[in-house]
């Protein structure tokens, strides 16, 4: 069981602006988690709809988030590697990795929605097999194997490969994650069984959690990162007033595409899309109910999918730093304590 955690702050650049002002918000997001002492930083990658998320492309955003920032680590959360030649991956993580210190975060996954492989190139029934071939070139790289042609990766990976993370529903996936000695990444939320609609979200993940550390190496330290769907506000009317826009949004889109949404009440669809939300007492009690974190070593939250404007979005980045997350374990950098908690 872990206890000291570190969190995270998780983004999908989805505020309602177009790229250029979403980048700038996201940026900004980013630099107010740095600022309250958040460990680290991720973005997901989405290909072609704005409406899932915004950012098909994240070693350029991470980037130019390095350049902006000084200590906070900075991930990806996840980099569909199947849709990806790996290669340019390895080469692009590289690069990213000593322009941000050595701060880079890799995470890895298979999925992606289904209807963007085939601008790639890819078939999407194939996407774990590719995702297997795909990650050990990748890996081939940075361990400075010959690549075809006799070419070596430039420049080197130094220890990147200590830094990957892979992202999985599944219970193999956890072994598979825990015998490679990567990190492990679990969703903020995760498909029901058809025979368990009602199962709760720990439920479903404590079998991964187990399975990965059943294969991880010995001498391999866990690396258990638990992705949350959290908006802290400063009133509960406030969060359940963003809440009935966003995630009543997001169950229409759901129920469009042919997926069915349990319930329809607003505590239904708070539970269906396995979102903490209210104020620090409130997401701090139902985080503390959630028995997954008891093993994460890292948790990272994400505001979607409330999807609240950016200035709720910074009070919730604040109220969750200053009030929910001692309580899940956290303690704050030195240099962001208060004098007044230095001396005391």
């Amino acid at each position: 069981m872990s206890t000291k955690k570190n969190i995270g702050f998780f983004t999908r650049l989805l505020d309602a602006a177009p790229a250029p002002e979403r980048y700038r918000l996201g940026v900004e997001q980013i630099l107010h988690a740095e600022a309250l002492g958040f460990d680290s930083a991720w973005v997901a990658q989405h290909h072609f709809n704005e409406d899932e998320g915004g950012m098909p492309s994240p070693f350029p955003f991470l980037a130019h988030v390095a350049a902006r920032t000084s200590r906070i680590r900075l991930g990806t959360g996840v980099v569909c590697l199947t849709m990806e030649d790996p290669v340019r991956v390895a080469e692009d993580a590289v690069v990213t990795d000593v322009l941000s210190g050595g701060r880079l975060e890799v995470g890895f996954g298979s999925g992606g929605t289904p209807t963007s492989y085939a601008a790639f190139g890819v078939a999407f029934d194939e996407r774990h097999a590719t995702y297997t071939r795909k990650l050990a070139t990748l890996r081939d790289a940075w361990a400075g194997h010959q690549l075809l042609g006799n070419n070596q990766l430039y420049p080197a990976a130094g220890d990147l490969r200590r830094r990957n993370w892979q992202a999985t529903f599944s219970v193999p996936g956890g072994e598979h994650a825990g015998r490679d000695g990567d990190g492990l990444l679990l969703s903020r939320t995760q498909p029901r069984p058809k025979d368990r609609p009602d199962a709760v979200l720990h439920d479903l993940q404590l079998p991964i959690v187990e399975a990965y550390l059943a294969n991880l190496p010995a001498g391999h330290a866990p690396r258990i990162l638990a992705s949350r769907s959290v908006f802290v506000a400063d009133s509960r009317a406030e969060a359940r007033r963003f809440a009935e826009i966003g995630l009543r949004g997001i169950a229409e889109k759901f129920k469009a595409a042919g997926h069915i949404v349990q319930g329809d009440t607003l505590d239904d669809l708070i539970r269906a899309f396995d979102t903490h939300l209210g104020t620090p007492e409130e997401v701090a009690e139902s985080l503390t109910a959630d028995r997954t974190l008891a093993h994460a070593t890292d948790v990272a939250v994400q505001v979607h999918s409330v999807d609240p404007p950016h200035e709720f979005i910074l009070r919730s980045i604040e109220l969750f730093a200053t009030r929910v997350a001692p309580a899940l374990g956290w303690v704050a950098p030195a240099a962001h304590l208060k004098p007044a908690l230095l001396a005391s």
